[in-house]
C-alpha cells in the first residue's frame, strides 16, 4: 500500500502497510475524513515520523491521540501550531522543562524543533473527530503504533522512552530497559500533574543519558 509517510520509516515499516488491519484502517480513515471534521489535517496524520527521521532518533515520547478543537493538533503528540493557545498539558509539560532545565517557556507549542532533533511525538491514535476523544480508538491506529515501538525495540538501543501515564507506559512496556532509558511519571493532564510529574526532572535525565552514551543532548 502506498503510504505518504517518510521513506526511512517506510522501509522500517513496509510490512505493516500490507496487513488486513491497516487496509481496514485506511478505508475507516478515508470514510471520516470524507464525512467529517477530523485531525490533524490529511497530510500531518504521519507528521510524526516525516520530521523525525529514524537514523536519528534518541527518545520517543507517547501521547494518546490528537487534540481534538479545531486548529490544535498538528500531527505530533502534546503539539499545536504556531500562534495556537498551548493545551493544559503543554503549558506543564513548559513548566516542567523549564524548573527542570531553565529554558525559557517558548513562544510556540510548535514541537517541530523536538522532533527535528530525534524525538518521536508518537500519538497511539493518529486521528480523531472534532470534539470527540478517542473517537477513532479502536480502529486500527494502535495495532500500527504497537508495531512502531515494537520495531523502535528491535533496531535501535539507547533510546529514551518518556513514559507519561499508565496508557503510554502499557505502550512502551516493550522497550528493554537494560539497553534504554525508560522514564516514567504521571500523565501531564491537570488533573495528575501534581501526582509526579512537577519534579520528574525527565529532560534533563534524558540529556544527561545521551551525553553519557556519546550523543547531542537535547535542546528542549
Amino acid at each position: 500500500m502506498n503510504v505518504k509517510i517518510a521513506e526511512d520509516w517506510r522501509a522500517v515499516l513496509a510490512d505493516e502497510f500490507e496487513k488486513p488491519y491497516f487496509a481496514r484502517l485506511v478505508d475507516f480513515v478515508k470514510s471520516e475524513y470524507a464525512s467529517r471534521r477530523i485531525y490533524p489535517r490529511g497530510a500531518n496524520i504521519f507528521r510524526a515520523f516525516d520530521k523525525c527521521p529514524f537514523e536519528s532518533l534518541k527518545a520517543v515520547i507517547i501521547g494518546q491521540d490528537p487534540y481534538h478543537g479545531p486548529g490544535q493538533a498538528n500531527g505530533l503528540c502534546f503539539s499545536v501550531g504556531d500562534g495556537v493557545p498551548f493545551p493544559p498539558s503543554l503549558q506543564n509539560i513548559f513548566r516542567e522543562v523549564h524548573e527542570d532545565t531553565g529554558a525559557p517557556v517558548p513562544q510556540s507549542g510548535n514541537l517541530d524543533r523536538w522532533a527535528e532533533q530525534g524525538v518521536l511525538l508518537l500519538n497511539s491514535v493518529l486521528t480523531v473527530r472534532e470534539h470527540e476523544a478517542a473517537s477513532h480508538a479502536g480502529q486500527g491506529w494502535e495495532i500500527f503504533t504497537d508495531a512502531v515501538v515494537k520495531a523502535i525495540s528491535e533496531r535501535k538501543q539507547g533510546i529514551v522512552y518518556m513514559l507519561w501515564g499508565s496508557y503510554a507506559q502499557r505502550k512502551g512496556a516493550i522497550a528493554d530497559p537494560a539497553t534504554n532509558l525508560i522514564l516514567k511519571a504521571v500523565h501531564p493532564s491537570p488533573l495528575s500533574v501534581y501526582r509526579g510529574f512537577f519534579g520528574c526532572r525527565h529532560f534533563s535525565q534524558a540529556n544527561d543519558y545521551l551525553q553519557r552514551t556519546g550523543r547531542t543532548p537535547i535542546v528542549w
